[in-house]
């Protein structure tokens, strides 16, 4: 097993970015409206990162089965870099903080801050029904495009049978080109699980809508308006949306996705269109691209502060989650809160997180997923990344939450 050492360094100056500045929709009324009422939130007041535990929380995910795992902070100004493990079975090369890998669920922000942008320029409104966007799409005039964004539509999620079972579900899609719009199909052949607005249900369904309101409103594909309103202001050079290509280009970290079958062989998952997934979990990026995307996004350097706000309006998801639209807020056990997004996709895992002030931000990966026992070590390095080391913790509420394979099949349980 590689192990590379921590590295420290200054970051890139931060990028600013021109906006219209239209005024933010008025919010619907959520279950929970404040952004982190009574928490702390990550400061330069806050414990430095414990990179002994981030190292072992690495360590710990490759005992559990993956073959690599790695973490990048970026702590306003000072970068540290940790990796352990492989990026490839087949060559024994080390996986690198460098490398790049599918980001899986973390494209739904990249979305959401789209989408924001077009409310923006007064193209969209969060509380139009969808349909006036894309008439008769969808069975329900009073699915609004806030409730798509903050999972309450109650449109089913098509990934729950799609990927009933791991590996042969995988198989079946892993070249298969799949338009919007089927895709969409696939939910409507299943009853709602709520009433519009009326409770969290997370749906890989409605983040394929919000691709299709990108294409219909700009006129172009997905990709363009991802490269053009973040990747190319941020100077993301890094992050790709290639589909529906199935490699990813330069240096990489293979994906291993893990069958239900226990001691089976790990599946090099690497190659695929992950057209299933499009405007919900297709992008490509790297740990210092996604740590960029998200200080900049909470630092209100991709939209107007009235539709920032409008997307920290959190419905309260569990005990240590809230979900706005487009974003998670994590409460960390030293009560701390930090925003950003998981990510699945058939052979990664990726947490990325920023805090509220966007000073620090954490990318990590484990090129592995279907292994419940590797999603929830990698949790831990959130604590190590922003609550520093144990003995720093002097506000300890609470023990890390059990993680879900939510953002793949959520209804589906497994292990």
């Amino acid at each position: 097993m590689v192990s590379a050492t921590v590295g420290t360094g200054t970051a890139l100056g931060a990028v600013l970015v021109s906006l219209l500045a239209a005024p933010a929709q008025a919010a619907a009324p959520t279950p929970t409206g404040g952004a982190t009422a009574g928490r702390a939130v990550a400061s330069d007041a806050s414990p430095a990162p414990d990179d002994a535990g981030l190292r072992k929380v690495l360590r710990t995910a490759i005992s559990q089965g993956a073959p690599g795992a790695m973490a990048r902070i970026d702590d306003n100004g000072t970068v540290h870099r940790i990796a352990e493990g492989i990026a490839n079975r087949t060559t024994g090369r080390a996986i690198s903080t460098n490398d790049r890998f599918r980001v899986g669920s973390v494209t739904k922000t990249f979305s959401a801050v789209v989408l924001l942008q077009l409310v923006d320029e007064g193209k969209l409104k969060l509380d139009k029904s969808v349909n006036t966007y894309l008439p008769g799409l969808l069975p329900d005039d009073r699915i609004t495009v806030r409730h798509v964004l903050s999972h309450r539509s109650g449109l089913y999620d098509y990934t729950n049978d799609m990927f009933a079972r791991t590996v042969p579900g995988f198989e079946a899609v892993r070249n298969k080109v799949f338009g919007y719009r089927d895709l969409v199909k696939l939910s409507l052949q299943k009853p709602r699980t709520n009433a519009p607005g009326a409770a969290y249900a997370y749906s890989n369904t409605n983040f394929v809508v919000a691709g299709m309101l990108i294409e219909k409103l700009t006129g172009h594909a997905v990709g363009t308006e991802y490269q053009k309103r973040i990747f190319a202001p941020l100077d993301l050079t890094d992050t790709l949306y290639v589909h529906p290509g199935t490699t990813i280009p330069g240096s990489h970290a293979h994906g291993y996705l893990t069958p239900d079958e226990a001691g089976a062989a790990l599946v090099d998952s690497t190659d695929q269109t992950a057209s299933w997934a499009q405007s919900a979990g297709a992008i490509i990026s790297t740990t210092h691209d996604l740590d960029t995307f998200l200080s900049a996004l909470l630092r209100g350097k991709l939209m107007s502060s009235g539709s920032l706000t409008q997307m920290r309006k959190w419905t309260q998801v569990n005990s240590t989650t809230a979900y706005g639209l487009g974003l998670r807020r994590r409460d960390l056990s030293c009560g701390v809160s930090v925003y950003g997004h998981t990510g699945t996709v058939q052979g990664y895992y990726t947490y990325a997180f920023t805090s509220k002030d966007g000073k620090r931000s954490v990318s990590a990966l484990a090129n592995t997923s279907n292994n419940s026992a590797v999603l929830n070590t990698m949790a831990g390095t959130l604590e190590s990344a922003f609550c520093g080391k144990p003995a720093a913790r002097t506000t300890l509420r609470r023990a890390a939450p059990v993680e879900r394979h939510e953002d793949i099949a959520p209804a589906v349980t497994r292990d």
